[in-house]
C-alpha cells in the first residue's frame, strides 16, 4: 500500500488534504483514483485513507480509520560521526528502518571528512531526503529529523538538555558485556535514548572522558572491532528488538 507523510494541520473533518510533489507523484506516476486506499502518516499517527478527489494542487482523502503506531515507545538518537564516502547514506537508510528517531551528525577529533556551510546544507537535503524514502519504505509513523552537524561537545551538551536517560558510547577499547547487558536491561524504562558512534578513526579518549563526565556510558560491543557504518546499525538492532519484546 502506498504511504505518504503530512502535517498535523493537513488532517481536519475526517479528511486529509495532499499537497506538493506527491500530488504530481499519485496523480501521474502511480496513477492512483477515486476510491485508491493508501496510508497517510501525520504527528505521528497512522491513517489509512481512500481518494476522493485529486486536481493540479491537491488530492483529497477520506480517512477511513486509525492504524497502529510503528513507533518504538522510546525514542532512540544516533549521534554518529562523520564517516567517509557516501556510508552515512547507508547509516541513516538503515538506521531509519531499525526505528531511529533521529540522526545527528557529529564531527569528532578523528574524523576524516570535514564539511564546510555550504557543503553541510546541500548533505542535509539529501540525508533528510533518504530519511523520508526509508521512512515510506519502512512504514514508519514518522519521519526521523536529521539533525544539523555538530561539534563532540555541543553533542554531548544535548544530553541534560533534550532529557535523555539512557546514553551509551560503545567504545573498542572498553572491555566485557556486564556493562552492556546492565545498559540494555534498562532500555526498557527510558524514554530518550542517545548512542554515540565514532568514525573509522574511533573516538579519543579525551572524548570518551567527556562523554564519562555527561554520564555517557561507555560499553563494549564484543570482541570484535565494528567498522563505523555496522556498530551503530548493531545497537539499534538490539535495542529495537528489546524494546519490541522480542529478547
Amino acid at each position: 500500500m502506498h504511504h505518504f507523510f503530512v502535517e498535523p494541520g493537513q488532517i481536519r473533518d475526517g479528511q486529509v488534504r495532499i499537497t506538493g510533489p506527491d500530488v504530481n507523484h499519485m496523480k501521474n506516476v502511480l496513477r492512483m483514483r477515486p476510491g485508491e486506499e493508501f496510508l497517510v502518516s501525520g504527528g505521528g499517527n497512522d491513517l489509512l485513507c481512500a481518494v476522493e478527489s485529486l486536481d493540479a494542487e491537491s488530492v483529497v482523502a477520506r480517512i477511513l480509520g486509525e492504524q497502529p503506531s510503528k513507533e518504538l515507545p522510546a525514542g532512540i538518537w544516533l549521534f554518529q560521526g562523520l564517516p567517509k564516502s557516501d556510508k552515512m547514506e547507508l547509516i541513516i537508510q538503515k538506521a531509519v528502518e531499525l526505528g531511529a528517531a533521529g540522526i545527528i551528525p557529529v564531527a569528532t577529533k578523528n574524523a576524516v571528512v570535514k564539511l564546510d556551510a555550504k557543503k553541510e546544507e546541500s548533505r542535509l537535503r539529501r540525508w533528510q531526503a533518504i530519511a523520508e524514502s526509508a521512512a515510506k519504505q519502512s512504514k514508519r509513523s514518522l519521519v526521523p529529523e536529521i539533525g544539523r552537524v555538530l561539534s563532540f561537545k555541543e553533542a554531548v551538551a544535548r544530553m541534560d538538555r533534550d532529557g535523555f536517560d539512557l546514553r551509551l558510547i560503545p567504545y573498542e577499547n572498553e572491555r566485557g558485556m556486564e556493562a552492556t547487558r546492565e545498559a540494555f536491561a534498562r532500555s526498557g524504562e527510558a524514554k530518550r535514548i542517545a548512542v554515540f558512534i565514532g568514525p573509522e578513526g574511533g573516538f579519543d579518549e579525551a572524548e570518551v572522558e567527556l562523554a564519562r563526565s555527561a554520564g555517557i556510558l561507555p560499553v563494549s560491543l564484543g570482541k570484535r572491532i565494528l567498522r563505523t557504518e555496522t556498530a551503530g546499525l548493531a545497537v539499534l538492532a538490539a535495542l529495537m528488538l528489546r524494546l519490541e519484546g522480542g529478547i
